[in-house]
């Protein structure tokens, strides 16, 4: 009797990013997401993974459902926290010439269909904005556990909404453009949009990795919408530099644009966005460490600096 084949790994990806890492407490201040990614499954269907009585809906998916065999699908399930304040956290005050505070609180599904060179994505996203964010106890937390003043603001946060994004994303894997051994040049772009009261817009950018034993997944990325990557099981030792660019033409942004259905404090926005990162990544046995710093072009009119915050990804499969 044949050997049953060793199940495959699930992936669990942790992201932290915090502007702690560039000494400011400002406009996107934090950022938490953990991840849960199944293996590569040949269906949605035979994998077992899924509920019954959502099939029906995932198969109404667009972009995700080619019956080609020779596509392999993940599934994968998070649950983040990102929140926003303005630059000035001592004031009680409203600072109507500055962003509002807004929390963001959600639990994501997202459904990936790849072959080797192409990856697309589809995620939906729901959560609270507002105080039922708990964002301001998380920040109150973390403020406390660090022995630093609590921000004053709080009480003028957008109020309480419920948020929903449907988004979806294609990445290109290109052929690498330099080997030598085991050392290597490749590159990685990506071009998707997002739908929904929380955020809208469309985006495009790329990254390039040179290092040793580059993985086959579709690279490092920042905490975004369908922004996750698959983890390669059959990486080896090895280590790379990256750089990477994310640009958006945002048509909403409730932490910007405030409530959808009720009066609340708001910025005027701006229409483009750009997040430029460049960080390390090193893989060993089923670990993967990622260190990031990104900075973020202004997000609207009258915000004094670009921002700049730090990314720590650990990525594990069991």
């Amino acid at each position: 009797m044949a050997a049953e084949e060793p199940a495959l790994p699930w992936t669990v990806h942790v992201h932290f990013e915090n502007d702690l890492f560039t000494g400011t407490d400002r406009d996107y201040t934090s950022g938490l997401k953990v991840s849960l990614i199944s293996p590569d499954l040949v269906s949605f269907v035979e994998s077992g993974k899924l509920p019954e009585w959502s099939l029906e809906y995932i198969y109404r998916l667009p972009f995700i459902n080619d019956p080609d065999p020779a596509l392999k699908r993940k599934v994968e399930f998070s649950l983040g926290q990102n929140m926003y304040t303005p630059a000035d956290t001592d004031r009680h005050d409203l600072i109507v010439d500055d962003r509002p505070y807004a929390g963001w609180t959600y639990f994501a599904a997202a459904f990936h269909t790849k072959s080797n060179k192409r990856m697309d994505t589809i995620e939906l996203q729901l959560g609270m904005v507002g105080p039922g964010s708990f964002a301001e106890e998380t920040q109150n937390l973390v403020h406390d556990l660090l022995d630093q003043q609590r921000a004053n603001g709080w009480e003028h946060q957008l109020k309480n909404e419920p948020g929903m994004a449907a988004i979806y994303e294609r990445k290109w894997h290109l052929a690498p453009f330099f080997s030598r051994g085991s050392f290597a040049i490749d590159a990685i772009t990506h071009l998707g949009g997002a739908l929904g009261n929380v955020v809208t817009y469309a985006n495009t950018g790329f990254e390039t990795r040179l290092g040793w034993n580059l993985p086959d997944d579709f690279g490092v990325s920042l905490i975004r919408p369908a922004g996750n990557t698959s983890f390669s099981v059959r990486q080896q030792q090895g280590g790379y530099l990256f750089a990477a660019v994310d640009s958006r033409a945002v048509l909403r942004s409730i932490f910007l644009d405030g409530n959808t259905f009720a009066h609340s404090h708001s910025v005027s926005k701006k229409p483009f966005v750009a997040d430029l990162a460049v960080g390390a990544a090193v893989y060993f046995q089923q670990f993967k460490l990622t260190l990031t710093q990104a900075l973020r072009t202004r997000q609207f009119d009258g915000q004094a600096d670009n921002h700049a915050f730090g990314s720590l990804t650990l990525s594990f499969f069991f």
